[in-house]
């Protein structure tokens, strides 16, 4: 266990509070052992409160997400992207950065693995990161003309049929112009961060995190012209659900709102933004070349 002196430890961050994931195997030893490092080295020391109760955590004092703002120069995340995503959701605007710790296989937000935490951790409170500010989507489910929900998604907005039911019509406009309309499985529209996600499944290339667009990609369409786009980053999608049984939209497959036909989705780039630290020389290239197996060749090679 490293645990340097507070007097010699230079600081750039001093309240850290922890959010786990409650399923993660040793998820409670991990977070105390982090605790108790970061308490080492002289900052104040925080579990986030459902991460506490969830978990019995009662050496340090908890605090819930919605009091982060201000009282908290720093969220250390252990878990997966998902978990991830849903507080990344939450802190949006609040210019609490994220330090994303992986618990099981390498996560291309959670990019930290466990076994390296305490040596990087230390590092990132004294000041050596590079930043890597994230767009989010706002969302809004129109129906008649009044909002029936409104939400964040930092990965993407996705609106697709149920398993069983059969192809979904939608109608699609950007910024008030039409483009079509497509017969599908659904439709997604991801942000940057998000294009590596159910959009690369589809089919959709894959934006690098710096780069100012939103992405739409068709899932199955029935017409193969039908291809992904990349939208100016000011764009505004507009998506009528024309036709379709049992049709969903979901915000980054977290929370979902049952839609009807005639029924509006307008999605748009929040001016909310997240920001993730990263140990020094982090390479978006990299993760993407281990994630996606870039690095493995044929043996006959």
């Amino acid at each position: 266990m490293l645990s340097p002196s507070s007097n010699s430890t230079k600081k750039v961050f001093s309240r850290l509070a922890f959010v786990g994931k409650y399923q993660a195997d040793g998820i409670e030893e991990h977070l105390n052992d982090l605790a108790k490092l970061v308490s080492n080295l002289g900052c104040e020391v925080f579990f986030e409160t459902s991460t506490a109760n969830h978990l019995k955590l009662k050496s340090y004092p908890n605090k819930s997400i919605e009091d982060f703002t201000e009282a908290i120069d720093l969220a250390v995340v252990l878990g997966g992207d998902g978990t991830m995503l849903g507080i990344g959701r939450q802190l949006a605007g609040s210019n609490v950065p994220l330090v994303g710790i992986n618990m099981g296989r390498l996560g291309y937000m959670t990019d930290i693995p466990i076994g390296d935490v305490q040596t990087i951790l230390p590092k990132i409170i004294a000041g050596e990161y590079e930043a890597d500010t994230r767009t989010l989507l706002d969302a809004v489910v129109l129906r008649n003309g009044k909002t029936i929900n409104r939400a964040l998604a930092l990965n993407d907005v996705v609106v697709n049929r149920s398993g069983i039911s059969g192809m979904v019509e939608l109608a699609v406009q950007v910024n008030g112009s039409f483009m079509y309309n497509q017969r599908s499985d659904g439709l997604i529209v991801s942000t940057p961060t998000g294009s590596t996600a159910y959009a690369l499944s589809a089919g959709g290339p894959i934006l690098h995190p710096r780069v100012a667009g939103i992405l739409l990609a068709p899932i199955a369409p029935h017409s193969l012209s039908n291809r992904p786009i990349v939208l100016p980053q000011d764009s505004v999608t507009s998506i009528e659900v024309v036709d379709g049984r049992e049709v969903i939209v979901n915000f980054d497959m977290q929370s979902q709102t049952n839609l009807e036909s005639g029924d509006i989705i307008e999605v748009r780039q929040s001016d909310k933004t997240i920001t993730f630290l990263h140990p020094r020389n982090h390479s978006d290239y990299k993760t993407l070349r281990e994630k996606l197996h870039w690095n493995e060749y044929p043996s006959t090679f």
